[in-house]
């Protein structure tokens, strides 16, 4: 995760650098102080709306060491969307308060708040319904197991249900755990929650489907080739096979394409994780793999695609090798355990 804090005044200053020292084993953290008072590990800035601009969608976290007023005007012009924008909290200077702003449970700003708010022994201000109500939310439970909502709606009518003490029901083609009780796998209710790889699948009138996103494909390319020509072939392949593309999390592939210019685009573009490993540790996966003599001549591994997601996932190809112009792409899906006790960060 990637945070941005930005302050105003020295004792916002000082709180950020505080703030950093904390957090920063945990995630990558940036500081952005008013140029007048500023510091050598800082980045300068002159005005609040600019920098706002122009970091609003590239970080995840945005973090305001200002007045709650000042924050909500500076990212006024840039919010969008619940699934799209980043959390935003503001803290005050003498840090008090924690106060999640923007994206409270999909964007981790609520949690990102108690966190925030550990560190500095201050008070996390929590407004969203079923958080200072502990109660169970959709959003925050499907971001914590990295499961994607097919539908706002649906979970937005499922959140007010829960609020309603509604009982809601619950089915699911993995395994799981720490059910909580205002879920049911047994009783037929109006309202449900359904993690499955297949959106079509609706069990209740209303039906929340949850999609895994636990998809590692593995990837081989010859130099040069560029970002949209491998997305274009992941794309095609993953939709001949029926899987929907958002499900992919990670890319692996040979150490030697570990700075492949259109590989490292690809992944940044859709925030993959990258990870690549040597012929030796390759040609050690256990399996039946295509080989190809040329490949393993180039490489010292006779099957790139394949073998790097297989290592990874520890599982079979779901999608064996394919190969495309300039490119080879294979899949795995990674075992999953559902856990409802599970938080973001």
């Amino acid at each position: 995760m990637r945070a941005a804090l930005i302050s105003l005044t020295e004792n916002g200053r000082r709180l950020t650098e505080k703030l950093s020292g904390e957090l920063g084993e945990r995630f990558e953290i940036e500081r952005f102080c008013f140029y007048r008072r500023s510091d050598e590990q800082a980045k300068t800035f002159e005005n609040i709306n600019a920098l706002t601009k122009e970091i609003f969608q590239k970080f995840d976290a945005i973090v305001f060491v200002t007045a709650a007023g000042i924050a909500v005007r500076s990212i006024a012009p840039f919010v969008v969307s619940k699934t799209t924008d980043p959390a935003v909290i503001t803290i005050d200077e003498r840090g008090k308060y924690v106060i999640p702003l923007l994206s409270g449970h999909l964007g981790g700003a609520n949690r990102f708040a108690e966190i925030i708010a550990e560190k500095l022994g201050a008070v996390p201000v929590i407004t969203t319904a079923t958080d200072i109500g502990k109660r169970f939310s959709p959003d925050s439970f499907a971001k914590a197991n990295s499961l994607i909502i097919t539908d706002l709606a649906a979970a937005k009518t499922i959140a007010a249900a829960v609020l309603d003490g509604e009982k809601i029901g619950f089915k699911s083609d993995y395994p799981y755990s720490a059910l909580p009780s205002e879920l049911s796998a047994t009783e037929r209710c109006r309202t449900g929650i359904c993690i499955t790889a297949d959106k079509s699948t609706k069990p209740f009138s209303v039906t929340l489907t949850l999609i895994p996103k636990n998809i590692v494909v593995g990837i081989g390319c010859k130099k040069g080739v560029t970002a949209a020509e491998i997305e274009q072939f992941v794309h095609e392949i993953f939709m001949k096979n029926g899987i929907d593309p958002e499900r992919i999390f990670a890319v692996t592939s040979i150490d030697i394409k570990s700075s492949e210019p259109g590989l490292i685009e690809f992944c940044e573009k859709y925030s993959l994780e990258r990870h690549f490993y040597s012929a030796e540790q390759l040609m050690t996966v256990d399996g039946e793999f295509s080989s190809s003599q040329f490949v393993l001549k180039q490489t010292g591994c006779d099957n790139v695609c394949e073998r790097s997601a297989a290592f990874f996932s520890g599982t079979s190809p779901i999608v064996k090798k394919s190969v495309g112009r300039g490119v080879t792409v294979a899949a795995c899906e990674l075992p999953i355990e559902i856990d409802f006790e599970r938080k973001m960060f």
